[in-house]
């Protein structure tokens, strides 16, 4: 898009007509993850200043969708599903097999490119320390979680996930 050399690079600086012009000229790629994955990950890295996770999670809860960080706000409120059409949606767990066919899709050699991805490992791995974490949780903790992942839960498939549960 030709306005892409300016300063500004976030879509709310342009008007409708730019972004509609910017957006179809463009494959839309969305990587998406199981939103209590992306806490426990968040957790882990630090991010939070809780001593547990438990405590954690009532902070993000406690800080709302709006004013929370980026790392575990909803995907919804991030990236628009609902006004931005994305060509491709990217599971986290299906990583390689859904980037080898992205890779073909733009004409790239797929098997060179990319990285050693054990996704059936990282499932088993966030499976076991999802169900860790989530016995920390209180039960109003879990229904709060829920709530507040509601939209990304019904945007998303994310049928493994025990916020869904």
């Amino acid at each position: 898009y030709r306005r892409l050399r300016t300063k500004e690079t976030r879509l709310s600086k342009f008007n409708q007509t730019e972004i509609k012009a910017m957006l179809g000229s463009y494959t839309k790629v969305l990587f998406v993850r199981d939103p209590f994955h992306r806490l426990i990950a968040t957790f882990l890295q630090g991010m939070g200043l809780s001593p547990s996770f438990s405590s954690f999670v009532q902070e993000v809860l406690d800080s709302g969708m709006h004013n929370g960080s980026v790392a575990w706000r909803p995907l919804v409120s991030l990236c628009r599903p609902c006004l931005v059409q994305y060509d491709y949606v990217v599971m986290f767990g299906f990583l390689r097999q859904e980037l080898g066919h992205l890779l073909r899709r733009a004409g790239l050699p797929a098997g060179s490119l990319l990285p050693e991805l054990t996704d059936s490992q990282v499932q088993w791995t966030y499976r076991w320390l999802s169900e860790q974490m989530f016995s920390e949780l209180s039960a109003q903790q879990k229904e709060q979680l829920s709530r507040f992942y509601r939209w990304d839960l019904a945007a998303f498939p994310f049928s493994s996930s025990f916020l869904s549960e």
